[in-house]
């Protein structure tokens, strides 16, 4: 009986395979930021980005919206990088970093609303901006939610939020980029202001798809 028991303990320790390290939220992040920095520069090189773009970059008010964006970009992927470890590696005060880009994007878009006045006639379009940016954070969408699902993340439905609004940020900043139109309504109403569905939609979706 003895032996049979040693035997089976053997024949399981034989069949044990080490564990692959999990990676560094860091080596994450840089992954995810790298990527959509990637995805963006190939869309636009397909699509085209907006003629008057070089003299927009001239524009302060421009420049901070297209760099606090790309800052929610960073942030929200940082913050779904440690969200999706048990702990948050330690850092939950990075974690919470999103909420501080938002603030500070929030602060440009209403001065940028302010100081368009009177206001720029809109594009012919609407809601065909909002289907754009979904469409076009599909892929970064899946990835990250794909990512974090084989780690262990116990915060399900703040890390599918978070990894949504990582994800829509980056095709807004593509459509911004590419749109050419400087109504600051229409940019709020159908490239912003569907970004506080988008998070909703991430809670749901974490908790079907992230939850373990």
């Amino acid at each position: 009986m003895t032996e049979n028991l040693e035997d089976l303990i053997e024949s399981l320790a034989s069949e044990i395979r080490p564990a692959k390290k999990a990676p560094h939220p860091v080596q994450i992040w840089m992954k995810w930021v790298g990527g959509a920095a990637a995805y963006v520069i190939l869309a636009l090189l397909i699509s085209g980005h907006r003629p008057d773009l070089a003299l927009k970059l001239h524009s302060p008010l421009f420049l901070a919206e297209i760099a606090l964006l790309v800052l929610v970009v960073c942030s929200t992927a940082l913050s779904a990088s440690l969200l999706a470890f048990p702990d948050m590696y330690q850092k939950s005060g990075a974690a919470l970093l999103p909420a501080a880009s938002f603030a500070l994007f929030a602060l440009v878009m209403a001065l940028a609303f302010a100081s368009d006045n009177p206001p720029s006639p809109p594009p012919v379009h609407s809601y065909q901006c909002t289907l754009s940016i979904l469409l076009f954070s599909l892929l970064p969408m899946f990835w990250a939610f794909h990512t974090v699902r084989k780690l262990a993340s116990t915060h399900c439905r703040f890390a599918g939020a978070i990894a949504s609004l990582y994800a829509f940020g980056t095709g807004a900043l593509w459509l911004r980029l590419e749109e050419h139109t400087d109504s600051i309504a229409h940019v709020l109403e159908w490239h912003y202001l569907p970004m506080l569905g988008v998070g909703m939609m991430g809670v749901l979706l974490g908790k079907a798809f992230l939850k373990w």
